[in-house]
């Protein structure tokens, strides 16, 4: 008998090194499998259950669960899970008699990362009521758009964004908008104080009812994303997408006694979503900060015993930019949750800073297909498995970079791209994985709808990313198509920056593209400009226009000076040729200028500039 179970050992040992050598990654598969099926179920759960149990029950379970436990750190400030519940009774309450407020009716938030951003938004929540994250940097024409297009009839705003919201305060009064301050006081006429309106509000729990008619299907949150409109699109986020977003920290490891670091804006899906609802979803402590520091990072770490970071490329490759120090892997850190790493940052971050478990992901807000890496293979955003493949069927296809459309056969179908190719990632559409649309844009939820892909009649998502799969079933992300490009962390539309500087008197046209900058994360702002009859290229109007009217980061760095802009037949502008020949003064004819922040104007780019730029002497 002794013999027997040796040998039934010794064959089993043999088995698991023949499956670990044919299939290196198969636990790790099979692991991430059985997790993704236990949050599927727990999903179908929700979706089923009647009254339906949406991320504000979850927090409510956790309040009751650990009622003195700290659910957010801020600024030296510490704040329970019973606090945070009782202070966005406080502001429901307080939006129910000052602005009326009834489920279903939605509320745009104007707000930088603060303590208030998470309890308005659960006491809106808790109103049933959808809310609309507007960028904090957005302003003008962009904010009237982003507030408009989500139906809202309230805005609130953080006190330091009172000037942006009274720019703007006109047009809203004449939609007869409520407005709303985060301040004691406010001497701007038709911009209401809520502060004070908070603090007086009773902190008693509010009823269910008020809620009644949410479900799985109920429109949950507005997210912004740049699109090839040249205005940002609202892309509509059900609770459904809500859980399924809040699940990435489950499959990523994260625990109940995790602590995790939220330094991304929460207007961002990433802050938001898989951030602070994941939070939720969890049980656990965060900490927040107003912005990303490089500087003040690891030392944040290591005060708040944080275990677990998000990061998007830019933010990992600064903390690799940043002075060695002794004891760099001296924190507790140990999973790191984002998008958009380079292979050399990936890899020089874990030298540095020790054994990080990244789990880089590949997700859009509005799309109906992700990946994530759950393994520790350095440079990929996930990888291909059965289950995964079964739920959320997706396929890549061929496409014509020129023409910027998929390449189509003599029947009219999509051309898959073969192992190792790289090829347009698109989700087919089904009642699992649906793709909702953008709000108040029909034109636009309908041009990211392909149709007749593998057969006549189906219906994929077309992210509009270039991805590759190798032969180990690993996923890869190449590029973007289309008008967008990726900088700082933010997408850029190129045709709102056209818009914007084609009001400069000078300039008759203009071509907006991203050029790739070395050592730097994602594609810099770039534009080729045609001058209107007569015109010289005025540095100064330039720079006004594109300050005044756009964010750091959507602001052309490189303009380049030319006699006409090239088109296609249908009278698109060419880019892809701007991209490939980039701002070196060496290989291009054309006069070329570089914004320059410190003298507030656009100055010829000369090749000293160009070197220290590619020295990064010059910081972007």
């Amino acid at each position: 008998m002794y013999v027997w179970f040796t040998l039934l050992a010794g064959l089993a040992i043999l088995t698991i090194f023949f499956l670990k050598t044919l299939f290196p990654h198969l636990g790790e598969d099979c692991a991430y499998m059985l997790k993704s099926a236990q949050l599927g179920l727990r999903l179908n759960k929700y979706k089923k259950i009647k009254p339906f149990y949406s991320m504000v029950d979850c927090f409510l379970d956790a309040v009751r669960k650990h009622p003195s436990k700290t659910f957010l750190h801020f600024e030296g400030r510490a704040f329970s899970y019973w606090e945070v519940d009782k202070q966005s009774n406080k502001v429901a309450r307080a939006l129910q008699a000052e602005a009326g407020l009834k489920e279903g009716d939605a509320v745009a938030l104007f707000l930088g990362n603060e303590p208030s951003y998470v309890w308005t938004w659960l006491g809106l929540a808790k109103l049933g009521c959808p809310a609309a994250l507007l960028n904090f940097n957005i302003r003008s024409k962009s904010l009237l758009h982003c507030f408009s297009c989500c139906g809202a009839r309230v805005l609130i705003a953080s006190a330091e964004l009172k000037d942006a919201v009274e720019e703007v305060l006109p047009s809203l009064r004449a939609q007869g908008i409520s407005v709303f301050l985060l301040s004691d006081t406010c001497s701007v006429p038709g911009v209401n104080p809520l502060s004070d309106k908070i603090s007086q509000a009773s902190d008693q729990p509010l009823s269910r009812d008020l809620r009644a008619n949410v479900n799985i299907k109920t429109i949950a949150l507005y997210i912004y994303t740049s699109g090839t409109t040249g205005l940002p699109k609202a892309a509509v986020v059900t609770q459904e997408r809500v859980w399924a977003a809040s699940f990435i920290q489950a499959v990523s490891g994260v625990t109940a006694d995790d602590v995790f670091y939220i330094n991304l804006p929460l207007y961002h899906s990433a802050g938001f979503l898989i951030g602070m609802t994941g939070a939720i979803e969890r049980g656990i402590t965060i900490v927040l900060r107003r912005k990303f520091s490089a500087s003040h990072f690891w030392d944040d770490c290591r005060k708040h015993n944080i275990t677990v970071m998000q990061y998007i490329g830019e933010t990992m490759r600064y903390l690799c930019n940043t002075p060695r120090k002794d004891g760099e892997k001296n924190h507790g850190v140990r999973i790191a949750i984002g998008n958009g790493v380079r292979t050399d940052v990936w890899t020089e971050f874990l030298n540095r800073f020790g054994d990080i478990k990244v789990r880089e992901l590949y997700a859009a807000t509005e799309g109906n297909i992700g990946f994530i890496n759950y393994t520790s293979k350095i440079g990929v955003v996930g990888r291909v498995n059965l289950l995964h493949r079964r739920l959320f069927p997706y396929t890549l296809i061929k496409f014509d970079i020129e023409k910027e459309e998929p390449v189509r056969n003599s029947k009219g179908l999509c051309v898959e791209a073969a192992r190792g190719e790289t090829g347009l990632l698109v989700g087919k559409i089904t009642k699992i994985s649906p793709f909702v649309g953008y709000a108040g844009n029909q034109q636009q939820t309908e041009k990211k709808r392909l149709r007749d892909v593998l057969k006549k009649g189906d219906l994929y998502f077309n992210t509009g990313d270039l991805l590759l799969i190798d032969h180990d079933s690993f996923v890869y992300f190449q590029d973007r198509v289309g008008d967008t490009f990726r900088w700082k962390g933010e997408n850029v539309a190129t045709s709102e920056v056209a818009d914007i500087l084609t009001m400069v008197h000078c300039i008759s046209e203009a071509n907006v593209y991203g050029v790739k900058v070395e050592g730097h994360e994602g594609r810099i702002g770039m534009a080729a400009v045609t001058l209107k009859d007569g015109e010289t290229f005025d540095c100064s109007d330039a720079f006004k226009q594109v300050a005044n009217f756009l964010p750091a980061y959507a602001r052309p760095r490189f303009i380049r000076i030319q006699p006409c802009l090239e088109m296609t037949g249908t009278f698109k502008m060419k880019k892809v040729r701007l991209v490939e020949e980039g701002f070196n003064p060496a290989d291009i004819t054309d006069p070329l200028y570089f914004l320059d922040p410190e003298k507030k104007t656009y100055v010829p780019l000369t090749e000293e500039i160009y070197t220290a730029v590619a020295s990064r002497e010059i910081k972007l």
